[in-house]
């Protein structure tokens, strides 16, 4: 649905009362306030060349004619140095000989194509491909003279019907859209289109492509059936393709499930390289071409599961765990050049960092610090690019010598919002750890407004992520920088569920969820609390998507805050699964489904405890949003409305899941949910009792 219905006008007069006052964020130039975010900018996937004297990134801005984020090919010395903008595109990726680049841009006859740009003097680009489907994940072939890339080959078997020929001039309605997969529909997507993702090959210079694959499967590891892209890898003689996948046709039935493949290029032969059932994914080939790494876990019955490093030999043999020791999942996989080890990142207790495990099984920091840190690319000579973050620095592209970590401290050599952030104060983030049920210890952050001074009282907000197997990281947060330039102290923690703790810790909440999450939350308001700052007749709840089903979770069983903003959330489990573009993960919950077993899947509901929501609540969710749908919001909004709970909806047009993917969509979100808050305040009672309902 595009547009919400229109309402009868007593409704609109209505709605128009319930609305709060307007708020206005007061212009500064010396905080981080919502105007600040037309100017900001963002780095991505930098990428170093072979011989490590040059780095190409993708840099993108805010459009404020069209409100979308653009982006461009920037280009500089490894130094930082001669730094400029060099081409419209993106995805680029150096030759093995570094004296051209591939790149994704506008062609012909439409949409993305893929082309090659020579580095010298000269700069001709040429467009390599013209096909009709969205090329994407493009590697150059050893040896420069060809490139693979990964594409839909669509395959829709269409139901004919004996219909009457319509009169000659006649306008009938369109044919409906047949569907016969589970799996449809995908957020950002729209309704996918039918057909297969396989392997092409093209000549660098341009030409036909040739498809590699073929078949009613797909190449690509998928997460509940959807599109994301594929991992794979070239053998260093130009003759092998390993890559990840499903070579079933029962695809669209299957969960958690990926193989690894290797493809001989000129035969077009494929061989199963790891036969154990589970989900395998990432393969990157060794130097040598005899091995084989990649992540993945063995099936299980657990709703999560943290993945592993495994290293195998080309035909499959050999397999083992060269991580298990570490229990964090590896991403980013690049073999030292000597073929010993595999350089990972992976996210540990919020920081992500750079890491090395030998081939023994043997794991150490390769990077350390509270830090976000990225590996992009490396070169011959073992320098590597990557994008940083932390607390006080937005992302840039940083340069680091895998030889020399973890002594050597990385070269930052961008600096695309030090403009912005001249002269700002900055709020000072806080890490905490404090004990919650079952023994758990829990850790979470504490944003301090500029200024802040410990005897004042401020107001909190408690911003829950989404997930919810993920993990908060102290990467800069302009969210959380602008709450506190307005005033607010801003908590926000990884509750049991949360990714980077071990495979235990995220699965406290495995078939119970909401569950002991709920208690981590409320024990890191309650040491807040504690400390003495905070004013609690001015405390709020927010979260989108996971966040969204535990913001909503916290007021249906306290009373203890103000308000509530719930975006994008999950209310109601047996709807959700067959609205959403996940519907395996939805059933992952459960330990039966809800025609069996219905009292499990409501219990776990908010919407069954809507009868105990007196919290005003904000509720915010995109009109295109295919992964938590807005029907879950307007179930909980029709709910609060018949208890005449203080409840605003608001539908954001043109967003997806969340609410922040446009421009103007972040900052309307930022300004809503201060608007929301600064209306509404307890009545003077004291706050109520983390235990303010049961679970």
């Amino acid at each position: 649905m595009r547009h919400p219905s229109r309402l009868p006008l007593p409704a609109l007069l209505l709605a128009a009362l319930a609305l709060p006052a307007p708020a206005q964020e007061t212009a500064s130039d010396t905080l981080l306030t919502v105007n600040h975010y037309l100017d900001w900018e963002q780095v991505q996937d930098p990428q170093i060349s072979p011989d490590g004297s040059q780095i190409i990134y993708t840099r993108r801005w805010v459009n404020k004619i069209d409100d979308k984020w653009e982006s461009a090919l920037w280009i500089m010395n490894a130094d930082g140095s001669h730094h400029r903008f060099l081409l419209k595109g993106s995805d680029a990726r150096w030759s093995p000989d570094g004296t051209r680049i591939l790149y994704l841009a506008d062609g012909e006859p439409k949409g993305t194509q893929l082309f090659v740009r020579w580095m010298d003097a000269e700069g001709a680009s040429s467009q390599v491909t013209r096909v009709s489907e969205t090329p994407t994940d493009p590697k150059w072939a050893p040896g420069g003279k060809s490139i693979a890339f990964v594409m839909l080959v669509p395959d829709s078997s269409l139901w004919t019907i004996s219909l009457p020929k319509p009169p000659e001039g006649a306008k009938w309605t369109a044919a409906p859209r047949v569907v016969d997969d589970l799996h449809y529909r995908q957020d950002r997507v729209g309704y996918m289109e039918q057909g297969f993702t396989h392997l092409f090959l093209v000549p660098a210079d341009g030409g036909t492509a040739r498809q590699l694959t073929t078949g009613h499967w797909n190449v690509g590891a998928r997460f509940d059936g959807l599109v994301f892209g594929a991992g794979y890898d070239w053998t260093p003689d130009g003759r092998t393709i390993v890559f990840d996948g499903l070579r079933d046709s029962t695809w669209d039935g299957q969960y958690r499930v990926s193989r690894l493949y290797t493809l001989d290029v000129a035969s077009g032969a494929i061989r199963q390289l790891v036969s154990r059932p589970g989900y395998w994914a990432d393969p990157a080939v060794s130097p040598d071409g005899r091995s084989v790494a990649f992540t993945g876990y063995d099936s299980t019955e657990h709703t999560h599961r943290t993945s592993d490093l495994f290293v195998a030999g080309i035909d499959g043999s050999g397999m083992r765990d060269v991580s298990h020791g570490f229990d964090r999942d590896p991403g980013d996989l690049f073999w030292a050049s000597d073929g010993k080890g595999v350089y990972f990142t992976a996210g540990d207790r919020g920081s992500i960092n750079v890491h090395y495990a030998d081939l023994s099984g043997a794991v150490r920091d390769a990077t350390q610090g509270v830090q976000v840190v990225s590996v992009t690319a490396v070169a011959r000579t073992g320098m590597a690019v990557g994008v940083r973050s932390d607390p006080q620095h937005p992302a840039d592209v940083v340069r680091f010598d895998l030889r020399r970590l973890p002594t050597q401290p990385l070269a930052r050599i961008t600096a695309v919002n030090d403009d912005v952030l001249q002269n700002k104060q900055l709020a000072t983030v806080e890490e905490v750890w404090y004990p919650s049920t079952g023994g758990a210890r829990i850790q979470g952050w504490i944003v301090k407004p500029p200024g802040f001074a410990p005897a004042k009282k401020y107001p909190l907000i408690l911003e829950i992520h989404g997930g919810p197997f993920a993990m908060y990281n102290v990467g800069f947060s302009y969210m959380f920088q602008n709450f506190a330039a307005n005033g607010y102290v801003v908590l926000y923690v990884n509750p049991r569920g949360s990714t980077g703790y071990g495979d235990a810790f995220s699965s406290a909440i495995d078939h119970d969820y909401p569950g002991p999450d709920y208690d981590d939350l409320m024990a890191g308001v309650d040491a807040v609390i504690a400390r003495g700052f905070v004013d609690t007749t001015h405390m709020y709840v927010s979260g989108c998507s996971g966040g969204g089903v535990l913001s909503s979770w916290v007021i249906g069983h306290t009373h203890r805050f103000a308000a509530a903003a719930v975006r994008c959330p999950v209310i109601d489990w047996i709807s959700m699964a067959g609205q959403t573009d996940i519907p395996f993960f939805t059933f992952s919950f459960f330990h039966q489904p809800f025609w069996d077993k219905p009292d499990e899947w409501l219990a776990h509901s908010s919407l069954m405890y809507a009868g105990h929501v007196t919290t005003p609540t904000l509720l915010m969710t995109g009109e295109l949003d295919r992964r938590t749908p807005i029907p879950q919001t307007e179930e909980y909004f029709a709910a609060l409305k018949m208890r005449h709970v203080p409840t605003v909806m608001v539908r954001f047009n043109g967003e997806y899941h969340g609410t922040g993917s446009k421009p103007s969509n972040f900052m309307r979100t930022q300004l809503y949910m201060m608007s929301w808050f600064q209306k509404h305040r307890l009545g003077g009672e004291p706050a109520a009792s983390s235990q303010g309902g049961s679970r």
